[in-house]
């Protein structure tokens, strides 16, 4: 197959798999070849309400890069779809959102699921979406992909899609490993095939990539193409916002570094992936 006709084939489930380092790409023969525009049909076909995003993966005294990113990205698309975000995450992402301008609700280590029964009451989401969020996994433990466990730095957001699931409430999950909030969906597979102690919290639509930013991007992505309306940000808008939570104390997953990286990925990688998801979401 020629280079051209290579691209050409390539779907935007391919363009967030690459680079694949923790296994995501096993995982795939596992879930539907279109997960990605599944996942955004089914967001486009909800009533038109409140959508509750959580995000931000405690690293080394700070949240990491990954997931703010990509959860900025998805709550702009979902605002021009006439959606209204609201942002559900802890101190450690304290600022991230506000310099975007979308609502934010702060949660604590403490709260417990009273906490996340009254937001529910008091938002009454159309849905809920994560986005590279720690969840309790299979021994009711919080852990980082080395397997160390920041369960007391970790406020229990993924309560909010235990009880959503319960009343009826769609779920989303974007990971990149298997201990984020939706991983429970393949947490047998992930046990058996990935050596890893999964998250064992289920969604109802569980979208994978090599960075969860990239997940996210890439319902973005598939958006744009059915709505024709202009959802993923260019890339230098990209690099404004992530320099804007590295000075804040954001922090690369991998490298634990205040750095212009996300998960030991570049920005030539970054932009690389969005200027994919760019041509695959015009045609």
């Amino acid at each position: 197959m020629g280079a051209a006709a290579q691209v050409k084939s390539e779907t935007i489930e391919d363009v967030v798999l690459r680079h694949s380092k923790r296994g995501m790409t096993v995982l795939r023969s596992y879930m539907s070849r279109d997960y990605c525009r599944q996942a955004a049909r089914r967001i486009l076909e909800l009533e038109k309400g409140t959508i509750l995003l959580t995000t931000g993966f405690y690293v080394a005294g700070h949240a990491e890069t990954d997931g703010p990113l990509g959860t900025v990205v998805l709550a702009k698309a979902l605002e021009k779809q006439g959606f209204y975000p609201v942002i559900i995450t802890d101190e450690f992402c304290r600022g991230f959102f506000e310099a975007a301008d979308l609502e934010v609700c702060y949660v604590d280590v403490e709260d417990g699921a009273e906490k996340y029964e009254a937001l529910l009451e008091k938002f009454a989401p159309t849905a809920l979406i994560s986005i590279e969020r720690c969840g309790r996994n299979v021994k009711n433990d919080y852990a980082n992909m080395r397997g160390v466990s920041i369960k007391e730095y970790t406020a229990r957001t993924d309560w909010l899609f235990i009880q959503a699931r319960k009343q009826g409430i769609p779920t989303f999950g974007v990971g990149d490993g298997g201990n984020e909030i939706g991983m429970g969906n393949l947490k047998e597979v992930i046990s058996g095939k990935l050596e890893l102690v999964p998250c064992k919290v289920k969604v109802d639509t569980l979208v994978i990539a090599t960075v969860s930013n990239w997940g996210a991007y890439a319902i973005a992505a598939y958006i744009q193409k059915m709505t024709g309306t202009k959802v993923l940000p260019g890339f230098s808008e990209i690099k404004e916002y992530l320099s804007l939570i590295v000075n804040m104390g954001s922090v690369d997953g991998v490298t634990k570094e205040q750095t212009l990286s996300v998960d030991g990925f570049s920005l030539d990688v970054e932009k690389e992936i969005l200027d994919g998801l760019k041509t695959l979401a015009a045609v």
